[in-house]
């Protein structure tokens, strides 16, 4: 199929396009011992650069749970309500890199990059733009690229049923963005779906095509405007099958971040980083911090309080 190949070709581009510096090396020493399929770069890094106080977002593709390491709880969390996630820093080139690191496995990545997940978290994301940082070997990458070309069209399907009947390509992204983050448990604001088209335009304006005629559709164009060429019966029934997304996507969020009060690896690392940015208060990372936040949480509060973190200034 004609589209298939041009999806092929826009989203193999867009993987294999050059990394910012150091994200290999950050990357190479996160997996290092594990043996993950891949690992996936996508978000504000990727979109807007990285800076000292960039924090990047990486999900590591596994074929089995087993087959990244941490306790069994996280591995049953994981399979249970995923992703997991992680956060991890190093040193690169004598630079501080910073990251939050989710975990999923093939199968899953298959599933929530579907047109029948209800959970719309993983194919909204990865109908952005995303970077291939490592992969364990052809396979594997083809396998990745697979889910990413799922994910688009998935997400340009959603886009066609809750979009206008017709527009400028961008519009139907913009649209769709803007209801995939009020289906989330989202603090930006409302600028930031604009701002995901804005990166790559025409990335997006070249891949809204094929992935509607992979999807089934006949797309028209009018100059500048595309329609999918939906009847009103098909809008209606997508409008109410969208309500039960949006109603399940906060609930589901709530609950990854209550999972994540007890699997979050380097939790305490993550959250002494972002007192630091947000009020230069600084958080002494003890062993027992470490392995133990929730039961430390109470004495960092009570010295955050002195210390003036909770009053405005």
């Amino acid at each position: 199929m004609e589209a298939q190949r041009q999806l092929a070709t826009l989203t193999e581009r867009e993987l294999t396009a050059p990394l910012p510096p150091g994200v290999a090396d950050f990357v190479a020493q996160i997996i290092e011992g594990a043996t993950p399929l891949g690992v996936l770069f996508y978000g504000s890094g990727l979109r807007g650069g990285i800076d000292d106080d960039t924090l990047l977002d990486f999900y590591i593709i596994v074929e089995r749970q087993s087959d990244w390491p941490r306790p069994f709880l996280a591995r049953l969390g994981n399979a249970i309500l995923p992703p997991n996630v992680e956060y991890h820093e190093q040193s690169v080139a004598g630079r501080r890199m910073r990251a939050k690191v989710a975990i999923l496995s093939l199968e899953q990545f298959r599933a929530l990059t579907g047109f029948a997940t209800l959970d719309t978290t993983i194919w909204a994301r990865f109908s952005q733009p995303s970077r291939l940082v490592w992969v364990r070997d052809s396979g594997a990458a083809h396998a990745l690229q697979c889910c990413i070309m799922r994910a688009l069209v998935t997400a340009a399907r959603w886009a066609a049923m809750l979009g206008p009947e017709s527009a400028p390509a961008r519009v139907f992204w913009d649209a769709l963005y803007s209801r995939t983050y009020g289906a989330e448990l989202r603090v930006e604001s409302g600028k930031r779906p604009k701002s995901l088209v804005d990166a790559c335009p025409d990335w997006y304006e070249q891949a809204l095509e094929p992935c509607w005629i992979m999807a089934g559709l006949s797309p028209v164009w009018n100059g500048t405007v595309i329609s999918p060429g939906l009847p009103v019966a098909r809008r209606q029934r997508a409008a109410r099958q969208w309500a039960v997304r949006a109603g399940l996507g906060r609930p589901l969020n709530i609950m990854r971040l209550v999972k994540a009060a007890y699997t979050f690896t380097g939790a305490a690392r993550y959250v002494a980083w972002k007192l630091r940015r947000h009020s230069g208060i600084e958080i002494p990372i003890t062993p027992f911090v470490e392995k133990h936040p929730l039961l430390a949480a109470p004495p960092v509060f009570w010295s955050l309080w002195r210390r003036g973190a909770f009053t405005r200034r």
